[in-house]
């Protein structure tokens, strides 16, 4: 499935459609990849750039090189994350803010949501080869022949890469507490931090919790429960009023100032009963672009008065 060939501009009309239909299947593949909102999307728009560069006629199944192609790239980002470790391929999450009003716990779509979140946490433990073989084979039902032409191995030595990936996932995966479960334990932080509780913050927090704070200039990272939670009790009082939401499918909140706009956004990634990783966006301009719901009239108890 060679990549080069024509040079046109774009794809006709006709191919740009069929690049559409998969689109969406596309971005889901190198979502799982690569863990990154940002990066998934880097990837799609590279493959459509790529497609447009080629003879359309050569491709007999655009479905197979679409996926091979994004295949490849996300194959490269991994690598190119591992070779500089220093350098935070997403920083913060892609912080789509929804309304925490779904089906309960219970329901399929909801387990289904936590499972994937859970999923992700444990694919960044794999290694590059190892990450794309399981994804692509057991969550995409691509075949070993497949992957190994962009690992550039054997089908066999393909199905053993998945194998080994496999077992470790079967290793570190955890049970996966419910939507509501998360959420009891994201509002046992807040009201620790509301209240000024360090102990109570102590006890929520995971000692290697990981706070990433996004703000106009830069992002900014703090490790381990005693800093965490001291910084919790800091910005705390800065909190007017709030609302709890799901961002990124994760428990969080929004906040907002006494004048009415957005403060900050914050999710908690929860595993078991505590909190191990927080990330908390404060930049105005990004906060500006979610487009954030007006802040609730203050209801009793439930809003911060600190100013």
């Amino acid at each position: 499935m060679a990549e080069s060939g024509s040079t046109a501009e774009s794809p006709s009309g006709t191919v740009a459609e069929a690049f559409e239909a998969h689109r969406d299947r596309l971005r889901a593949v190198a979502f799982r990849v690569l863990g990154s909102h940002a990066d998934a999307e880097d990837a799609v728009q590279e493959a459509w750039l790529r497609l447009a560069r080629q003879d359309a006629a050569t491709i007999d199944n655009l479905a197979g090189w679409l996926t091979t192609v994004v295949g490849r790239i996300s194959l490269d980002t991994l690598r190119a994350r591992q070779a500089r470790p220093e350098v935070s391929h997403d920083g913060t999450p892609a912080f789509a803010v929804t309304a925490d009003d779904g089906p309960e716990p219970g329901d399929v779509a909801a387990v289904a949501d936590s499972v994937g979140i859970a999923l992700l946490m444990v694919l960044d433990s794999l290694g590059p080869s190892e990450r794309l073989a399981f994804v692509l084979h057991d969550m995409f039902a691509v075949s070993f022949a497949e992957i190994g032409q962009i690992l550039g191995k054997s089908a066999d030595a393909t199905k053993m890469i998945a194998s080994r990936a496999r077992r470790k996932v079967r290793a570190t995966d955890r049970p996966v507490a419910s939507r509501r479960e998360h959420r009891a334990v994201a509002e046992a932080f807040r009201a620790a931090a509301m209240g000024g509780d360090f102990e109570g913050l102590l006890r929520v927090l995971d000692p290697d919790v990981e706070l990433t704070v996004a703000t106009p200039g830069g992002v900014f990272v703090t490790l381990g429960a005693t800093d965490v939670a001291t910084r919790a009790r800091m910005f705390s009082g800065e909190v007017v009023r709030h609302q709890p939401v799901l961002v990124d499918g994760l428990p969080g909140y929004i906040s907002w100032r006494a004048d009415g706009t957005a403060q900050s956004v914050m999710s908690f990634t929860v595993t078991g009963d505590r909190v191990t990783a927080i990330a908390l966006l404060v930049d105005p301009a990004r906060l500006a672009a979610l487009r954030p719901a007006p802040a609730p009239t203050p209801t009793g108890d439930r809003e911060g008065t600190e100013g």
